[in-house]
């Protein structure tokens, strides 16, 4: 695909994947236009005031429970990079249904958007936590999952086509544990729920390029699932605190001990590439099934999981891969 030519929009693109993913776009691709919608005004002024103010730049205010704003800012709209969620685990346990409304409904809602206003391609982002949910927040990605894929089925036709990237924990985005540990390294004492547990990383940089890649490359109805490493929690309060007391405080409701991209059901229909996996719908007269071609299918019992994953990252690794983070924070960029 030629992005020179595209209009791309991204939902919740004031967060910091599109922030990230905004920059990459204006750098390196240049699209005819770029859309960040979002639903606060202040983030999309900060943004603005930060330097993202690219004559292809455009603002929209709005939430992706409104259908109707959402076919409007569609309109002749290439591109959809699907980021709008609520992800805090415990407030979506406190707010179930907010929760549902955002990353549920808001995400029907840009599935039938999209096809009224007959974008081309749209990714959706997901996460490691919607493979066997434990909390709410899984639950809702793992429902927005199975719409996207099933949705290709409504597009007959027409041109639309939908996919889905699944990753794990992003280093340093909102949320993330990262700034949490450097804070409380101040005092001296660093908190972990155990210290056994263990995490998919990827970095922001990775996880934008990443999707971009998947855009270039989709068919429609894929869960596109990256080789990413894995690290334990206690390694990464190490590689951050070297000098401070570590405290466990116990496993917090709806966490899990260790995470999984893709569950030995899903890898009967999982095609293997060098640097990702393809998982294809386990049944879709409408999926050509093109990747069978370029890759290979996984082995009986296969799980892609944290804890028993190839890759890991040392204490040093860690270490250099949250220097930047450390460094924003120490010029206040982040809180």
């Amino acid at each position: 695909m030629d992005w020179k030519d595209s209009v791309v929009l991204i939902t919740g693109g004031t967060g910091s994947f599109g922030k990230k993913f905004v920059e990459v776009m204006l750098r390196e691709y240049q699209p005819a236009k770029v859309i960040i919608y979002s639903r606060d005004e202040l983030k999309q002024h900060e943004m603005r005031s930060a330097g993202f103010n690219h004559p292809s730049l455009r603002y929209f205010i709005g939430d992706v429970r409104d259908q109707q704003r959402l076919r409007r800012a569609f309109n002749g709209v290439d591109v959809v990079i699907h980021a709008a969620a609520l992800k805090q685990v415990p407030a979506c346990e406190y707010n179930p249904m907010e929760a549902i409304k955002t990353n549920i409904l808001g995400s029907s809602n840009v599935i039938e958007a999209a096809l009224d206003a007959g974008v081309t391609r749209v990714v959706a982002l997901s996460t490691d936590k919607a493979v066997n949910p434990v909390n709410l927040y899984g639950a809702t990605k793992l429902a927005a999952e199975k719409l996207f894929v099933q949705s290709n089925a409504y597009a007959g036709g027409m041109a639309t086509r939908f996919s889905c990237v699944r990753y794990g924990n992003v280093v340093g985005s909102r949320g993330s544990v990262v700034p949490i540990f450097i804070k409380q390294r101040q005092s001296g004492a660093i908190t972990i729920t155990d210290e056994r547990m263990t995490r998919f990383w990827i970095s922001l940089e990775q996880g934008v390029r990443f999707v971009i890649r998947c855009v270039e490359t989709m068919h429609g109805g894929e869960v596109f699932v990256p080789k990413i490493p894995s690290m334990t929690v206690a390694d990464l309060a190490r590689a951050i605190a070297p000098q401070a007391q570590i405290n466990v405080i116990g496993i917090r409701p709806g966490e899990k001990l260790h995470e999984v991209l893709i569950s030995d059901d899903e890898a009967r229909t999982t095609i293997e590439l060098d640097d990702m996996f393809v998982v294809q719908p386990a049944e879709a007269l409408w999926f050509g099934r093109e990747w069978e071609k370029v890759g290979q299918g996984l082995p009986d019992g296969f799980r892609f999981a944290s804890n028993t994953n190839e890759q890991w990252l040392t204490v040093d690794q860690i270490g250099e891969i949250v220097a930047p983070i450390e460094a924003a924070y120490a010029q206040g960029q982040l809180e």
